[in-house]
């Protein structure tokens, strides 16, 4: 039988993405609030692009969950002329507080990322759904 994981991803994530064979990774923070399987949220950073200005980089991230496979797309906003789409594909660790995976973008431009919470928000975000059910 499949295992079935219930592991809500709603919350506050710390991340790093990393082009493939490139330079030191990016960090960001994405806030991520999921439903029966779909999520959606935000995300921002600070572009570290060599002759850009060090602006602040939003986008806004949709996607989906099945079990421990992660998959969305972060589409930037524009801001500081960053406006295309990257799709990520990446797989939750049993504990819930790691996606690792790959993202790509159009061009066959691609890297690894890494997503981390801290423990207590997994747990708490399931307390709290218990808490809304048995209510």
């Amino acid at each position: 039988m499949a295992e079935r994981h219930t592991t809500n991803l709603t919350g506050v994530w710390q991340g790093l993405y990393s082009y493939a064979g490139q330079g030191e990774p990016t960090a960001f923070t994405a806030t991520l609030l999921e439903t029966s399987g779909f999520f959606s949220g935000s995300t921002h950073e600070t572009c570290l692009v060599e002759g850009r200005q060090r602006a602040t980089l939003c986008a806004l991230v949709e996607g989906t969950r099945r079990d421990r496979s992660v998959g969305f797309v972060k589409t930037y906003d524009g801001s500081g002329g960053w406006d295309h789409s990257v799709a990520y594909a990446g797989a939750l660790n049993a504990d819930g507080t790691e996606i690792e995976g790959e993202w790509r973008v159009r061009g066959g431009i691609s890297g690894r990322f890494l997503m981390i919470r801290p423990a207590g928000k997994a747990i708490a975000t399931k307390r709290r759904a218990r808490v809304d059910i048995d209510a």
